[in-house]
């Protein structure tokens, strides 16, 4: 246990352990958590769906037996989560823990998640339904590129932060902007908001070299479908939801979901899942490496 050697664990201490997918953060979450009388709360943004928990590595059942473990498959693949959403959860969960005198394991790869948990996050207000649904029609009407040109007419500066194929930022830069009258890029120059300023955070990064991170995730993959994962991807394509929505775009999902359409080979499929894995923690660990 030695990534707690040198932290002083107070009342209000809050471990985070953040590193790229397949780096081992899990089991040690669940180390420290057994150790130190902890519960783990998730800050992996595609572990909070329902229906895909080998695809995207949610802890085992065993696991979750052993510890209390928080804030995975918290909501149905249909449903889009947001950090803001998250960040309340998890500052509730976090002060829960404080009160029954538990030590508060947050984990996982999402570094905004990590990011906006430790420093804050910009005071954007949450957009209402009407907004939301006008800017689902749009981008249903005119697609990615068509909703990114609209943003660029009625928000030039918000437009400047996105890429014209993001359909996640474009959505949310068009709400920010029609509902608060405000671009995304004036909100972003507010100070931000802390919601556990009283927090005394312990961060823990896990940073393998690379060649081992890519060994690992090429070796998680094949276990994963021996666990199933084809099956959990035929299931969630049985449902006929939107390939727009975040659960649809974890990885593994579009490349097995493009076998199941008889679209490509299954060894065809499994190689760019790998691949796609590989540059997704290699994204990881380099934004990790940076803070």
């Amino acid at each position: 246990m030695s990534a707690l050697e040198n932290i002083n664990i107070t009342e209000k201490t809050v471990v985070v352990i953040g590193g790229p997918t397949a780096s081992g953060k899990s089991g040690l979450a669940l180390e420290i958590a057994k150790k130190y009388n902890g519960v783990v709360i998730n800050a992996d943004a595609m572990q909070v769906y329902q229906s895909i928990p080998i695809i995207t590595a949610v802890p085992s059942p065993e696991d979750k037996k052993q510890v209390l473990h928080l804030l995975y498959e918290i909501y149905p693949p249909s449903q889009r989560g947001n950090v803001a959403d998250w960040l309340n959860k998890a500052t509730t969960a976090i002060r829960d823990a404080w009160a029954e005198k538990k030590l508060p394991v947050v984990v996982g790869g999402t570094g905004f998640y990590i990011e906006s948990l430790i420093k804050g996050v910009s005071p954007i207000p949450e957009t209402n339904s009407e907004v939301k649904q006008q800017v689902a029609d749009i981008i249903g009407q005119k697609g990615a590129e068509g909703a990114y040109d609209y943003l660029q007419k009625i928000d030039a500066s918000g437009a400047q932060m996105v890429k014209p194929q993001d359909t996640t930022r474009i959505r949310r830069a068009l709400e920010i902007k029609l509902d608060t009258g405000q671009s995304i890029s004036e909100w972003f120059q507010k100070p931000l908001v802390k919601t556990l300023s009283e927090a005394d955070f312990a961060m823990i990064k896990l940073l393998p070299s690379l060649s081992e991170l890519e060994e690992k995730c090429s070796r998680r993959f094949d276990i994963m479908m021996e666990q199933g994962a084809l099956d959990e991807v035929k299931n969630l394509l049985d449902r006929h939801l939107s390939d727009d929505l975040p659960a649809m775009k974890a990885i593994g999902v579009p490349e097995l979901g493009d076998y199941i359409r008889g679209k490509t080979d299954l060894n065809q499929a499994i190689s760019l899942a790998k691949l796609h894995t590989r540059q997704y923690a290699k994204r990881q660990l380099t934004w990790f490496r940076n803070r």
